[in-house]
């Protein structure tokens, strides 16, 4: 299992700049019933790390060479600009407290429908929240997409062949994950293309419209 250390920290407000500037990324590490601490991590090995776990997977972290906790990377907040991660959020977990974590779907296996029959697939959720212990935790939820025969066919969120001691808390057990449609005839294409052609073309004729009422002085402000 991964171990990525960390320091405490005392300096914050404009002083946090200091640290980036040192290739410190600012962060804090918080949890149910314990005290916040503000630390700082090391950038290189932060990536390092966060390239194997993610924000799904449990890791060990040691604060100022302490016994390591477990945690989960909770937060990132990046530059708008550069992406530069500016603050992270460590999680520190208990083994026997249930966590609520959002989980990617990873759509596995080949429909028929869309083999044989020419289906459309659509892949209506890229992931789920769920509810676990700690050590339920995985990175990833697979769904098979072979059930997926004709078209219209649908997978739910109760069909989805769940990993042991996770629960689906984000959607219903009938509200739809994937399914394959059948794909537009020559003549729909044909159709939607005029439709839009159509509404193109009565946008123009409003704008139009509108400056004529203004007219040429007041459309030039």
């Amino acid at each position: 299992m991964s171990v990525l250390s960390v320091n405490l920290r005392t300096a914050s407000g404009k002083e946090v700049k200091h640290l980036r500037h040192q290739g410190l990324i600012p962060g804090v590490v918080y949890g149910h019933g314990i005290s916040n601490q503000s630390i700082s991590v090391d950038e290189k090995a932060f990536n390092k790390v966060y390239r194997q776990v993610g924000e799904t997977t449990l890791f060990d972290l040691s604060i100022d060479s302490q016994p390591p906790v477990k945690v989960l990377i909770q937060d990132i907040q990046r530059h708008p600009v550069t992406g530069i991660i500016q603050h992270v959020d460590f999680h520190q977990v208990r083994m026997d407290e249930k966590l609520e974590v959002d989980i990617p779907l990873k759509y596995v296996g080949e429909s028929p429908a869309v083999k044989e029959l020419g289906a459309i697939l659509v892949r209506a959720v890229n992931e789920v929240k769920v509810k676990c212990l700690p050590k339920d935790l995985v990175h990833e939820i697979t769904v098979d997409l072979a059930g997926l025969k004709q078209f219209n066919d649908v997978i739910t969120a109760g069909q989805i062949d769940l990993p042991a001691g996770l629960e689906i808390v984000s959607l219903d057990d009938d509200e739809v994950v994937a399914t394959v449609t059948q794909p537009r005839s020559e003549s729909e294409l044909a159709e939607l293309k005029a439709e839009v052609k159509e509404d193109v073309e009565a946008v123009k004729v409003e704008e139009k419209g509108k400056i004529e009422e203004k007219g040429p002085a007041e459309a030039d402000k």
